[in-house]
């Protein structure tokens, strides 16, 4: 009983979190700089969870050819280049992944 507890609180609070930050930015006027600022955290967000999967290896900083997740983030990069398609990109970086760690043992 106590996990549901735990669960249902902590969806409570972040529902809570979530719905103030909405509710402010309709009541109150936002300066244009903070807006701006705002724009930037998703992807620095997304960059600070994924460059360290992509780049560090049982704790060390790996580059070379035998780091697959590396490879087929370049390869997902690319295809987001080329396509702009957020769904296709992730769907390149998966299939890309799953083949060279085949090819690459």
């Amino acid at each position: 009983m106590n996990i549901w507890l735990v669960m249902a609180a902590g969806g409570i609070i972040t529902f809570g979190i979530r719905f103030s930050l909405i509710y402010l930015f309709g009541r109150f006027q936002i300066p244009e700089a903070v807006r701006r600022a705002l724009h930037y955290v998703p992807p620095a967000v997304l960059s600070a969870i994924v460059f360290p999967e992509l780049f560090m290896r049982d704790g060390q900083i790996m580059v070379a050819f035998a780091n697959t997740r590396l490879l087929a983030g370049v390869i997902a990069i690319a295809a987001a280049w080329f396509s702009k398609n957020t769904l296709l990109t992730i769907v390149a970086g998966m299939v890309a992944l799953a083949v060279l760690q085949v090819l690459v043992v």
